[in-house]
């Protein structure tokens, strides 16, 4: 390439800025439960318990209200979002309109490394043990996005990775208050993964989207119990 052709802007390589490690460091403490729905996050304060300037700390709010994870309040402050259970349904309908796809894709091409997702399983099953909430909706995560993370399509892991993060805070704050399934849970994720690593795409597909469909169907009873009129007496 002759430098008449040269990119005006050529490409920068990937860094992690300081409010990118703001960031991180808030979205664990959200989706660990450590930070609380509606509690509101002051920028000074958490800049004193980072070490860091407001600036960064700012940035990183801005960053995680776009993504969901947090909203603005009426004195300009921001809160982590409270999330109802029509919101973690809906966040659930796009998962299985997208994820099932995405892991078919990552089933048919080569050089899927699947130490990732068992290490988190591995890890999810002892949080079911210690009966870790917190512990095991982070393993969950980290397996999900083992899963579709190297989807070619880079559009779909994006997405995907701001809908698990809305699943996270909807799992620690709601669901599993609701339901126990862990242990049926860390079964299929199982079956979803060796289906991902045998390159069965057509049975990974449909193994996630019924992982996925049978927690919709259990947001939508749970939906429908609360706007069930009282018994009369």
């Amino acid at each position: 390439m002759t430098p008449d052709q040269a990119p005006v802007l050529p490409p920068l390589g990937r860094s992690t800025t300081r409010s990118d490690l703001v960031a991180a460091s808030i979205k664990t403490a959200i989706l660990s439960g450590r930070l609380k729905p509606d509690e509101v996050l002051v920028e000074r304060r958490i800049a004193e318990q980072l070490g860091v300037s407001k600036t960064p700390v700012r940035e990183a709010l801005i960053s995680l209200t776009s993504s969901g994870l947090l909203t603005p309040t009426r004195s300009r402050g921001v809160a982590v979002r409270r999330l109802r259970a029509e919101d973690v349904l809906r966040i659930y309908e796009m998962r299985a309109l997208v994820e099932p796809w995405a892991a078919a894709q990552v089933a048919v091409a080569d050089g899927f490394d699947a130490s990732e997702a068992r290490q988190a399983l591995d890890d999810a099953a002892r949080f079911v043990e210690a009966d870790d909430q917190a512990g095991l909706s982070l393993a969950n995560r980290r397996f999900h996005r083992s899963l579709y993370s190297t989807c070619p399509n880079t559009l779909v892991v994006s997405t995907l990775d701001d809908l698990q993060d809305l699943t996270a805070l909807g799992t620690v704050s709601l669901l599993w208050e609701q339901w126990p399934t862990w242990r049926d849970e860390v079964q299929e994720h199982r079956d979803v993964l060796a289906a991902v690593t045998e390159h069965r795409a057509a049975d990974a597909e449909h193994l996630l989207r019924s992982h996925i469909e049978r927690s919709i169907g259990r947001l939508r009873a749970a939906r429908d119990r609360a706007v069930e009129p009282a018994p009369a007496g």
